[in-house]
């Protein structure tokens, strides 16, 4: 039976180099995250699509994100149904070449190839927009719109519609649609803090924190002390006790690979893990009128997709998680209350942000009533 297996194993090896060598890499790639590369005839059948698919476009739509393939599973990012609804949406006049698994970079660097023109399309968290629309960056204003419910309910309000898209346009972008993966946690290291149920059991805590000053502050506010590591460093920082927990949400943690050195992840709903697919304008624009309507049409199933994703993704990386031996704490509303009183958006410590970004309390207001008004979709919480 090893044998068998072992024969299998060298025979799905030989298929994916082969395909990798001969151009077929997208292929190769569409087949395993689906599952069946260990199937020459799948393999063969996808690539032949892929051919084909590709020959009968029209226009060709590089979509870059820094997510392999598969990573849907417990991150929804979206990436291959994006690529399918808008191939389908547009009737094949649009092939969707996908650059996965930061091949072209990720983040800021995306921002700059789409802003640029050099790819059409990328997928890069909402924050990357904050250079362009400043207001973008209240989404890191703890408790504003932390919970998925209220980040859906925000980016698809009249007020994002605009008072954000129209300065992210501006700039050269058309944003595709608002990615919902869950909110940021607190993560403890083995052998760190232990459980984290309010904020006074961040007392000294060595808290990783990007270099956003909004959630250095929050992080000072609610007990611990922040402390800037770099994103590359940071699963080093956590294994050393250089830092001692950070804040992915549940999803992130188990892509990057964080599951054996963590104790104790609690669901504190203050922050989104919020994404976005970001596309560049002026391509866009110069697409006929029924090809972007296809692509917003593409984008807007894949929207339906990635809400309904989100609980299933959450449950498969906790389950890996769990495995590893971390524990899950959910509060109860009393105790994310503790969290609000000591950390949210409503303290004084928080104005200067406000009308630094939204330009005014009046602008703020419009946007704490767009989190909190429900619209038209709906999205599980943790």
């Amino acid at each position: 039976m090893n044998n068998d297996r072992k024969a299998i194993a060298s025979a799905a090896r030989r298929n994916f180099l082969k395909l990798t060598a001969s151009g077929g890499f997208t292929a190769a790639m569409v087949a395993g995250a689906g599952g069946f590369l260990w199937s020459s005839q799948a393999v063969a059948q996808t690539a032949g699509e892929e051919k084909e698919r590709e020959k009968a476009a029209e226009h060709t739509m590089t979509i870059a994100t820094a997510y392999v393939l598969g990573a849907s599973r417990s991150y929804p990012i979206m990436q291959l149904d994006l690529k399918e609804n808008i191939q389908n949406a547009t009737n094949g006049k649009v092939y969707v070449k996908l650059a996965p698994g930061g091949q072209l970079g990720a983040g800021g660097a995306l921002v700059q190839k789409v802003q640029g023109g050099t790819i059409q399309a990328a997928q890069h968290s909402l924050s990357n927009f904050a250079p362009f629309a400043s207001t973008v960056d209240l989404i890191n204003m703890p408790y504003l719109c932390g919970s998925n419910q209220r980040f859906t309910n925000l980016v698809n309000s009249s007020f994002w519609k605009s008072a954000v898209e129209p300065k992210v346009e501006e700039n050269g972008f058309k944003a595709l649609f608002y990615v919902n993966i869950d909110p940021r946690v607190v993560a403890v290291r083995k052998g760190g803090a232990g459980a984290v149920l309010s904020p006074s059991d961040l007392d000294g805590v060595k808290f990783r924190v990007p270099g956003s000053k909004m959630l250095q502050q929050y992080y000072r506010l609610v007990g611990a002390n922040p402390t800037p590591v770099a994103w590359g460093e940071t699963p080093s920082a956590i294994k050393q006790g250089v830092a001692d927990a950070l804040d992915p949400s549940v999803g992130a943690l188990y892509v990057f690979g964080f599951k054996d050195i963590l104790s104790h992840v609690t669901f504190t709903q203050a922050v989104p893990d919020s994404q976005v697919y970001s596309c560049n304008l002026e391509w866009f624009n110069s697409m006929p009128s029924d090809v972007q309507e296809g692509i917003m049409w593409g984008s807007e199933m894949t929207a339906h997709q990635n809400l309904s994703k989100v609980p299933s993704a959450r449950s498969f990386a906790m389950s890996e998680l769990a495995k590893a031996g971390v524990e899950f704490h959910s509060l109860s509303d009393d105790q994310l209350g503790e969290w609000k009183a000591a950390g949210g958006y409503q303290r004084p410590e928080w104005d200067e942000f406000k009308v630094d970004l939204a330009g005014s309390m009046d602008n703020f207001a419009k946007m704490e009533e767009a989190a909190g008004t429900q619209g038209k979709y709906y999205v599980h919480d943790a």
